[in-house]
């Protein structure tokens, strides 16, 4: 009996990429769900986290919400959703009083905390990027950051992107 090489089809896993840019409470929702999500979806993921986007991957997060400017934040509350004027965001100590609601409103309907939704995403083996030129800018160290976390620049990125089915920018 003669041995066979077996030869391994190539791969149709489809494929995403993410720039992470903010590191907002309110901006680490959308790059967390979609990148889960389609890792449960069975989508090969990638998340380079550059800029402010960059402490999403620090071991402790002291994440806050971002009401100025922001005319589309309307909270919930006294049986209609009531807006901030963006004159009242500008007083010092708004970021957190609407940091601890949101954070509140998130318990209270049962949503995913930004550290549960990261945690399935080490879990679900979604690779994190750090952008290396960040990581110099802003003086972090991968000590500093979650562990399974590598390190990357542009070009890690580029050659994944130009590769992927899927490429976000958030």
């Amino acid at each position: 009996m003669a041995a066979q090489a077996i030869s391994k089809a190539p791969s149709n896993q489809k494929t995403m990429t993410m720039i992470v840019t903010k590191g907002a409470l309110d901006w680490a929702y959308p790059p967390f769900i979609l990148g889960t999500t389609a890792a449960a979806m069975g989508v090969n993921v990638t998340m380079f986290f550059t800029f402010y986007g960059l402490p999403l991957l620090l071991k402790k997060l002291n994440l806050q919400v971002t009401p100025l400017g922001n005319a589309a934040m309307k909270m919930p509350m006294m049986g209609m959703h009531i807006g901030l004027p963006n004159i009242v965001g500008a007083i010092p100590g708004v970021d957190a009083a609407c940091s601890v609601m949101m954070k509140n409103l998130i318990k209270r309907k049962g949503v995913a905390s930004i550290e549960e939704l990261r945690e399935a995403a080490v879990e679900s083996d979604v690779k994190m990027i750090a952008c290396q030129m960040t990581m110099d800018l802003f003086e972090y160290k991968l000590d500093d950051l979650i562990e399974g976390t590598t390190l990357g620049g542009a070009a890690t990125f580029m050659e994944k992107a130009l590769k992927s089915d899927v490429s976000l920018f958030i």
